[in-house]
């Protein structure tokens, strides 16, 4: 389908096409990962990312950033061809891995805003920005807090619960927090993940105290496959296109899944 012309940021609209419908009950079994590619700059589904995503919802977004002079219709005619072909390929690899896949071919003059646009549409818990992987055999989940943790043990069960994966829960002490507190915190997120289907062998946890933590999560990233985390803004997409996924995500080189907060109250 071909969706009406939308405006994301109150002055340059946004050319958006669509393809794919979601089963319903799919779309409440599986978790939802949006996974954004600059699909006419080369991007491209790296090594892994079918087997990693396998029990997901994916939403494959595939964009093009065009000078706000552009008129995104142009766009479209000139390359929406090319690029929704491309998308169809990457999309045949992943639905070929197991997953259930809709993809959503965008425009525009903003793609930060239609990543977090897109992101809240189609109720992904998580955005990936997509390192390539051999294999995942180990995942390193960092968590913050409380806030949002379900959220990121919804992920972590869809996605990991019926796989050989082993999963460390790893958090860093903050404030006035003790180690009996962190103890106690990360205890509950393991249950929570019993309780979700994941095997209680296959789940360690690590607490330490460290000065800074996007240093420690990416050097502790570096013995493990996948990297699962929340976001530390209230826009994931300062974490996809900004300092901390470039601190963990290019150092460590591998996949990390950006748990996205729950989107506020209108």
């Amino acid at each position: 389908m071909t969706e009406t012309p939308t405006d994301d940021d109150g002055a340059q609209p946004e050319i958006d096409d669509g393809r794919g419908e979601i089963d319903e009950a799919d779309r409440a079994d599986r978790p939802s990962v949006l996974v954004p590619l600059e699909v006419l700059e080369g991007e491209s589904i790296p090594n892994g990312t079918p087997e990693l995503l396998a029990n997901a919802r994916v939403v494959l977004l595939g964009y093009h950033t065009i000078p706000d002079q552009t008129a995104t219709e142009q766009a479209r005619e000139q390359f929406g061809e090319t690029a929704m072909s491309k998308l169809d390929e990457f999309a045949e690899q992943l639905v070929a891995a197991g997953a259930d896949v809709q993809t959503r071919l965008v425009f525009t003059h903003d793609e930060e805003t239609t990543i977090d646009r897109l992101s809240y549409e189609h109720d992904c818990l998580a955005v990936l920005v997509p390192n390539s992987t051999e294999g995942v055999e180990s995942v390193l989940v960092a968590l913050r807090g409380t806030v949002g943790v379900g959220r990121n043990t919804r992920l972590v069960a869809g996605l990991f619960a019926d796989a050989d994966v082993a999963v460390t829960l790893y958090h860093i002490l903050g404030g006035d927090e003790s180690p009996a507190d962190g103890e106690s915190f990360l205890n509950g997120v393991k249950a929570d993940l019993v309780e979700r289907g994941v095997e209680p062998d296959r789940i360690e946890t690590t607490i330490e105290a460290e000065d800074v933590p996007i240093d420690a999560i990416a050097s502790r990233a570096e013995s493990h496959d996948a990297v699962v985390m929340g976001e530390t803004d209230p826009s994931v997409t300062t974490f996809v296109f900004g300092m901390p996924s470039e601190q963990v995500a290019e150092r460590f080189l591998g996949p990390v899944l950006v748990v996205q907060r729950q989107r506020p109250e209108e």
